[in-house]
């Protein structure tokens, strides 16, 4: 089937560049699709054809009718189905090396002397090289999961078409050169229907996981973006802050306040009206 390394290898550099789902996804992707791709699989399929059979004898009559029940195999359909898949992802890649590339030139050109006049400074990257997905670099890494659902689930619905997923033992045939309608019979069909529903199933698993991350993100962002800046000012730039009360008044002691609060003014004034006529008498005795 060819060699994974050199692609196990690319898309291993993402884990440091990607979520925690996005990690969880690479995961998927290894054990249950290449792995068992790799492992399994193929020798499931290597005998496809020498094990497909007609009941003719007419010469071509079995290539013919193998092609038509199979315009490609279940293997390379897969092998397919993952290069297109990490397509996306390996973009992306691709993007952020240069972002981290283009920042550590930027990194030196502080350190070096007259460094502090450079008006730039790196946004994307910390002092240890890990990735903050945020501005351009989160619209890339949205994109690339928005044309991994697409191609995920353009390639499950065109499985259905091609071969559906169930492998029936018999396929009936009346192409030419087949003189009649042929029954060709596969091998191994339901060891085969298993691997294509384990398939199936892997697929579907990368395709939720994708959508889950988008949302992640998008919730994530909003949620960063509308967070209240609660700050407290203790000034004369907002009095109302300053009368509120930090906890509900009652309304008979309300009341009780007024009430001594009149009758202290009221005491003040009768006090105030008896010096006044004491200093009258006073001085009209002199």
């Amino acid at each position: 089937m060819g060699d994974w390394g050199f692609l196990s290898g690319l898309l291993d550099k993402v884990q440091s560049h990607s979520t925690v789902i996005g990690k969880i996804w690479m995961s998927v992707l290894f054990l249950f699709r290449i792995m068992v791709l790799g492992a399994g699989a193929e020798s499931v399929w290597g005998d496809e054809q020498s094990g497909f059979i007609c009941n003719t004898q007419q010469p071509g009559c079995e290539n013919v009718c193998y092609d038509w029940t199979f315009p490609i195999s279940h293997i390379r359909f897969w092998v397919l189905q993952i290069i297109f898949v990490s397509t996306p992802t390996l973009i992306y890649l691709g993007h952020a090396v240069h972002i981290i590339h283009k920042e550590n030139k930027m990194r030196e050109q502080l350190l070096s002397p007259g460094g502090s006049r450079v008006l730039k400074q790196p946004k994307y990257t910390d002092e240890k090289g890990k990735v903050k997905i945020k501005g351009n670099l989160l619209g890339s890494y949205l994109t690339q999961l928005v044309f991994k659902i697409i191609i995920e689930a353009a390639f499950i619905i065109g499985q259905y078409y091609l071969y559906g997923f169930i492998m029936v033992p018999m396929f009936p045939c009346s192409k030419k050169p087949c003189p009649f309608t042929v029954e060709c019979y596969m091998s191994r069909p339901t060891e085969k229907t298993i691997f294509i529903i384990f398939m199936l199933v892997v697929a579907c698993v990368s395709l939720f996981l994708n959508f889950v991350e988008v949302f992640y993100l998008i919730c994530t962002r909003v949620r960063c973006g509308s967070r209240p800046r609660s700050h407290k000012i203790s000034s004369a730039e907002n009095p109302a802050s300053l009368s509120s009360p930090r906890w509900p008044v009652r309304e008979d002691v309300l009341k009780q306040n007024k009430m001594n609060m009149e009758l202290e003014a009221s005491q003040s004034i009768g006090g105030s009206l008896d010096g006044a006529k004491e200093e009258k008498r006073l001085l009209s005795g002199h």
